[in-house]
């Protein structure tokens, strides 16, 4: 599967988030060419403020595999991930992040240095105008 598959799965779960009335984000972990953890924002449902899709699924992604680091997984994310996340992506040693659009005001490449591990390969990009309609239109109904 190629990366716009994937990221297409981390989509639909942005969009099970959307569902939700959740800020639509959504990930997914690949390894090996397997997806071991999916998931989406679920802050509101469990009034928790670090259950970000990322966060979620990064801790799914180490009890599938048993084990803290996830070096050779590639996390999928419908937007950049904020500072936190990326923090636990760079405890996880996460081999590589791929996401779809920016996040302007929160993400995590507007920080010096960089949270993320050192070998980490970042792709940005993949399905970004469907990612950024997605949060758009979220925000939109809100106001």
């Amino acid at each position: 599967m190629s990366d716009q598959d994937y990221m297409q799965q981390a989509y639909n779960e942005a969009l099970a988030a959307y569902e939700e009335d959740e800020i639509p984000v959504g990930a997914v972990v690949v390894c090996d060419g397997r997806v071991v953890a999916s998931a989406h924002n679920q802050t509101e449902r469990l009034g928790d403020v670090t259950a970000h899709a990322e966060m979620l699924a990064i801790t799914a992604a180490a009890d599938e595999l048993g084990g803290k680091y996830l070096d050779e997984c590639t996390l999928y994310v419908t937007l950049e991930p904020c500072i936190m996340c990326a923090g636990a992506i760079g405890w996880s040693q996460m081999k590589r992040v791929v996401y779809g659009a920016s996040d302007e005001k929160r993400g995590y490449t507007r920080y010096a240095p960089s949270p993320l591990h050192p070998k980490t390969e970042v792709t940005t990009g993949v399905m970004k105008e469907e990612c950024e309609e997605l949060m758009k239109r979220f925000f939109k109904e809100k106001r």
